[in-house]
């Protein structure tokens, strides 16, 4: 992991604790498409939750996309969209961000999803399989105000994941 990316998920780890969480940094799926990893870092979030009250799953690298429609996102909208159709109606928290500030060919760096995600989503016509096949993430989370816009950083040190269960 990159040292910047490592002070990050150290900041992370530290405003975790101090908010009573178990914190894991896991790494393993580095360059991994972003459904495998969405997967993966989920069974390893509810693993983690059956040892403990509050976890934290910290993971930094870059997942992938292979897009195969047009649509407007990028591999961390696309990787919070994927977790939030794994996760409905449950306690978990997932943000996924990249640090230049920009996810793709979209504006955001990345999204929040939660398992409140998909309902709120239904309550305002949206239907996130739609979204998530048509690699059109953005627009679902804009929808939803749970995309994350920063702006352009001017640094690009790798993508951030942050998985809360609670």
């Amino acid at each position: 992991m990159d040292g910047a990316v490592e002070w990050l998920a150290a900041r992370g780890c530290q405003a975790a604790a101090e908010k009573d969480f178990t914190v894991e940094i896991d790494n393993g799926c580095d360059d991994w498409d972003y459904s495998r990893a969405a997967d993966y870092l989920l069974n390893r979030l509810r693993e983690l939750r059956k040892q403990h009250e509050r976890v934290c799953l910290i993971s930094g690298g870059e997942v992938t996309v292979k897009v195969t429609k047009g649509g407007v996102g990028g591999r961390n909208q696309q990787f919070a969209l994927a977790c939030a159709t794994r996760i409905a109606g449950e306690d978990i928290t997932v943000l996924s961000g990249g640090t230049d500030g920009i996810d793709g060919n979209s504006p955001a760096a990345g999204a929040i999803a939660d398992g409140t995600t998909l309902a709120r989503a239904e309550r305002l016509g949206l239907e996130a399989v739609g979204y998530l096949n048509s690699f059109n993430a953005h627009e679902f989370f804009i929808a939803l105000g749970d995309a994350i816009v920063t702006g352009p950083t001017g640094n690009n040190l790798r993508d951030l994941r942050i998985l809360l269960a609670y």
